[in-house]
């Protein structure tokens, strides 16, 4: 069903965790899967608030994480264009699971977020900073392409000029535990877009399951702080050379599987994205048949950018309270599917759907590298998923670049 998930030899139970004070940045130790409940309650303990996989509504999603008892053990999704189907599988693991409709974009960057709060006193306005305070985040079950896509809202949000208060209050105090996908669903591209499938840096501690167990890297001091507090609890066994080769070979099987386009734990064969020269190729394609094409499918429904890890467009509002006296400033999601999103003067500069959708995928693969040096797609494969129609951006992108008069040859 998923990648060889042989038992790692030659552990031994007395071979200590580096270090006096508990495992350093870069070392690797067994957790057993009893300590995971240990794990949520240290980073509880520590004012956190833990938020992790779980089944609900049909779906795998982020919720708030009490029990390790409530991760998805012994469930996998099946995803496809438009599909998304959850099996139980006696052998599936806590995280086998591939990704849902959440990302890392619902907390840091909520769907709708107070921003202001503003009174008026005698004939004046003022603004009253009273704000809640909020606890910082602890993620557990944060994949490669979601790693990806916060770099990628890093840019956006903190990489100019006008750094975004509410994001970089949640992002200093965030802390993540990643975990190395086992399997990969028909969806997943994120093998052609250099972001997984292996989680290779931006997390705390980051997890390769076994069976019974889970290798764990240390990827920052804080991981390692976390980890220095689960050892006055349960003890931790480093892991051997070997045993640390075994958990990279895992990942690196899974992705060798992908680039071939191979069968991936029985599952039809992933996607893929050919990126070469692709921001060009867009851009000497606006007038290019397919936008059309595509738009006699696309149903403007917005769910590719609701449930994108990097979209990042919003819109500000204000709601009054019944006086008059009491007003509350919201920023809310917005999406480039709308009409309102390029009303200018009165009317919308993007009348219709196929100049919607070339704005977005343009935007996403092409603008976003001007913009911020990167491109915006991770290849988590959740647009073509959650389209209620299946219409597929690495198909689609294929097809211009299959009868593109500037690409002959490619």
């Amino acid at each position: 069903m998923h990648a060889d998930d042989r038992v790692v030899q030659d552990t031994d139970p007395l071979r200590p965790t580096q270090g006096r004070g508990g495992p350093a940045v870069g070392s690797w130790v067994w957790l057993p899967t009893e300590t995971l409940q240990p794990l949520i309650d240290v980073l509880r303990t520590d004012g956190m608030r833990v938020i992790g996989p779980q089944v609900a509504d049909g779906a795998v999603v982020y919720r708030d994480l009490a029990e390790a008892g409530d991760l998805p053990v012994g469930w996998i999704d099946e995803q496809d264009g438009g599909h998304y189907r959850l099996q139980h599988d006696p052998e599936a693991g806590f995280f086998d699971h591939v990704v849902g409709p959440h990302s890392l974009k619902n907390f840091l960057f909520p769907a709708r977020e107070t921003i202001g709060h503003f009174l008026r006193e005698d004939g004046t306005w003022r603004q009253v900073e009273d704000l809640p305070e909020e606890p910082p985040l602890a993620v557990i079950g944060v994949r490669g392409c979601d790693l990806a896509g916060l770099a990628i809202q890093d840019r956006v949000f903190l990489g100019g000029e006008a750094v975004d208060p509410g994001y970089h209050r949640r992002r200093e105090s965030l802390f993540l535990v990643a975990v190395n996908c086992r399997r990969a669903a028909a969806t997943c591209f994120c093998h052609s877009t250099g972001c997984g499938p292996a989680a290779s840096a931006g997390f705390d501690l980051c997890l390769t399951e076994f069976p019974g167990r889970f290798a764990c890297e240390v990827g920052s001091e804080r991981g390692a702080a976390v980890l220095a507090k689960l050892q006055e609890k349960v003890p931790l066994i480093a892991c051997t050379d070997s045993e640390r080769a075994a958990a990279a070979e895992q990942s690196e099987r899974l992705e060798q599987a992908m680039h071939a386009r191979q069968r991936v734990a029985g599952e039809p064969a992933p996607r893929s994205l050919n990126t070469e020269g692709i921001r060009d190729l867009l851009y000497d394609n606006l007038e290019h048949p397919r936008w059309e094409e595509v738009a006699t499918r696309c149903l403007s429904c917005t769910n590719c950018t609701l449930v994108c890890p990097t979209c990042f467009c919003s819109s500000v509002s204000e709601v009054a309270d019944l006086s008059g006296d009491a007003v509350q400033r919201e920023r809310h999601w917005a999406s480039c599917f709308t009409l309102d999103h390029a009303r200018m003067h009165g009317t919308s500069v993007r009348s219709s759907t196929a100049s919607r959708y070339r704005q977005w995928l343009t935007h996403k693969l092409a603008g976003w590298i001007d913009q911020f040096g990167t491109s915006g797609c991770t290849g988590c494969g959740r647009c073509i998923t959650w389209c209620p129609v299946g219409i597929d951006i690495t198909e689609e992108v294929a097809a211009i670049r299959a009868t593109s008069p500037h690409d002959e040859g490619a």
